[in-house]
């Protein structure tokens, strides 16, 4: 591959990938592998390096063992062929012992190195061509909305504590930011202030979420965070009044290096129509018996 452009390094962010395992689709009717080999394909005829691929959450539909051997018979290849490493990242779709075992070869935990269970959270810690980037698993099991325990934001902030060459990218899936779309605001990240003290003055130089399948950014401490689009379809952000709706069109996001900043770019797929048209206030009550009152423990 050439290299064209002003990028000193460039990453690929892949998020809500929703693979199912074969035969199946997503509402009847999207085949998200087929976009992931659509995505691969994109990637590998672009020019110019890429140093790694993340991958940032719900990148299953079920946590099915399946689904996770699909979407590595799609990326490995890929990283092959670029020489660039993957960086995988959970969702709330995901299933922790699938995902461990499928992806991260059985490794324990960052944060919990000596127990390492199945169920334990998947943080890791990557090092890229001098960029330091952090995982964190904002999920619980048997939830949809993000949440950081005590000891994992004790961890991060021992990590953080010396910085890395090039600075540090944080991935988590959940948005620590509000949201404009009503089910998205009551599944972000909940108590995005209490991770804001701890990467408030520290080397983080950019947050990057998914999960709201639609494109976004804002700030936590001063600290840019962008939200991938998802790849499998797209929530509306201005749909029509009182309804939810859901558009069959996929993207991914490509993060750059550039005179010392780091750049967020949403790259679409083809757009394909309308996905699902739904009552707002009916999708909304739906979201509501799927969100606990009560906030996990720390």
């Amino acid at each position: 591959m050439t290299t064209t452009g002003p990028a000193e390094m460039t990453l690929i962010q892949v998020s809500d990938t929703h693979l199912v395992p074969r035969g199946q689709l997503v509402h009847d009717r999207l085949d998200t592998f087929a976009m992931l080999e659509s995505v691969a394909a994109t990637v590998a005829a672009s020019a110019g390096p890429v140093a790694g691929i993340l991958l940032t959450g719900d990148l299953t539909n079920d946590g099915a063992t399946e689904s996770y051997q699909r979407l590595r018979s799609v990326i490995e290849p890929l990283a092959e062929r670029l020489g660039a490493p993957v960086v995988y990242a959970m969702g709330n779709h995901d299933e922790r012992p699938a995902f461990r075992a499928e992806l991260l070869g059985g490794a324990p935990s960052a944060s919990t190195p000596g127990r390492g269970a199945p169920d334990d959270p998947c943080d890791l810690v990557h090092h890229l061509d001098g960029v330091r980037v952090v995982v964190l698993d904002s999920t619980t099991p048997g939830r949809h909305d993000g949440w950081l325990t005590d000891g994992q934001l004790t961890w991060l902030a021992d990590v953080l504590d010396e910085p890395a060459p090039r600075g540090t990218l944080l991935v988590v899936h959940h948005p620590p930011l509000p949201s404009p779309v009503p089910a998205g605001h009551l599944l972000r990240l909940a108590a995005a202030e209490r991770l804001a003290k701890v990467v408030e003055d520290t080397d983080v130089r950019m947050v990057l979420s998914g999960h709201s399948h639609h494109a976004g950014a804002g700030s936590l401490a001063g600290i840019p965070v962008w939200i991938c689009p998802a790849l499998a379809y797209q929530v509306d952000g201005l749909p029509p009044a009182g309804r939810h709706r859901g558009l069959a069109a996929g993207g991914f996001s490509r993060i750059d290096l550039i005179d010392g900043q780091f750049v967020a770019t949403a790259v679409p797929l083809e757009d394909a129509g309308e996905l699902y048209n739904r009552d707002g206030a009916d999708w909304l009550a739906y979201v509501r018996r799927l969100t606990p009152t009560t906030t996990p423990e720390a």
